[in-house]
């Protein structure tokens, strides 16, 4: 008759146990695909010695570290918000805008009407954003709001009414876009003149509020895609690269190739392309500034 085998007294080698499935398969599962670990798993893994078990309870442990932290930060994110749907008002709408700084093409505006505690986790100021992660969010963010509009102030406009302006014209277009209308907006650092529904300015506000930063991003990619399309029509000058702003390969194409049709000739380096004379400043408007009490 054989003896059965066992393991040498005192003997601390790593073991298996039979419940938990192969390791590679568990890290597949908890920390690839970031599924929940349950509680007994959990335990589980915590008595099994070997190197790999204690290497998903730490991957998840910082994953839940920093969901905790993202909380937190849309907490923040949404004080604006909250204080107004818990004073009652429903439809809170961020608006902001993109491409004021480019030598050409449209500035973009979004406006963003979240439901009441919309928590998308990610959402942030679409400047700290790479292009992958905006363009991840922009179409989360239109399946989760109540409502979002997107609309452009076109170059002919940004000349004639100046920069500024345009960029509030981009912005009133958004909200009057919205398919509901706001009983409130948040507004990206400024005014918006001519708007008679109650506003409030906030500086860095797509820092500071959800819906503004939302927004950011609506009206970042949609004024990106343009760009895109745009460099088929005016090859050469780099658009879908740059998307229109003032780096170095776009001022060389622009000296190289001279001004196109979206090139914005109220700037300067267009107008020095061009060969016209400096404008004179633009009037300051009286309401260029948020009130800092807003933010």
């Amino acid at each position: 008759m054989g003896r059965r085998r066992s393991e040498p007294p005192g003997s601390t080698g790593p073991t298996e146990p039979a419940e938990l499935a192969p390791l590679a398969e568990l890290r597949q599962r908890h920390v690839d695909e970031r599924r929940p670990l349950s509680a007994a798993l959990e335990a589980a893994l915590r008595a099994d010695r070997r190197p790999g078990a204690r290497a998903i309870l730490e991957a998840v442990a910082r994953r839940r570290r920093a969901n905790r932290a993202e909380g937190q930060r849309l907490r923040t994110m949404l004080r604006f918000e909250t204080a107004l749907w818990e004073g009652g008002t429903t439809y809170v709408a961020g608006v902001d805008e993109a491409g004021m700084s480019p030598l050409a093409g449209p500035v973009a505006a979004a406006a963003v009407i979240f439901p009441r505690g919309a928590r998308l986790a990610g959402v942030d100021d679409s400047k700290k954003l790479d292009p992958c992660e905006r363009e991840r969010l922009a179409p989360l963010i239109r399946e989760s709001a109540l409502a979002f509009s997107v609309a452009f102030a076109e170059v002919e406009e940004i000349d004639r009414l100046n920069i500024y302006w345009a960029g509030l014209l981009a912005m009133r277009r958004a909200v009057a876009g919205l398919s509901q209308r706001p009983e409130q907006v948040l507004v990206d650092g400024r005014r918006l003149r001519g708007l008679t529904i109650p506003q409030q300015p906030i500086v860095k506000g797509d820092a500071k509020s959800l819906s503004i930063a939302a927004a950011s991003i609506l009206a970042k990619t949609a004024r990106d895609a343009r760009m895109m399309e745009l460099d088929f029509t005016y090859p050469g000058y780099g658009f879908a690269r740059h998307k229109g702003y003032p780096v170095r390969a776009h001022v060389e194409a622009l000296q190289r190739l001279g001004a196109c049709a979206i090139h914005r000739r109220s700037f300067a380096p267009v107008r020095e392309t061009l060969g016209l004379p400096p404008l004179p400043p633009w009037p300051v408007p009286d309401d260029a500034r948020a009130d800092p009490d807003a933010s």
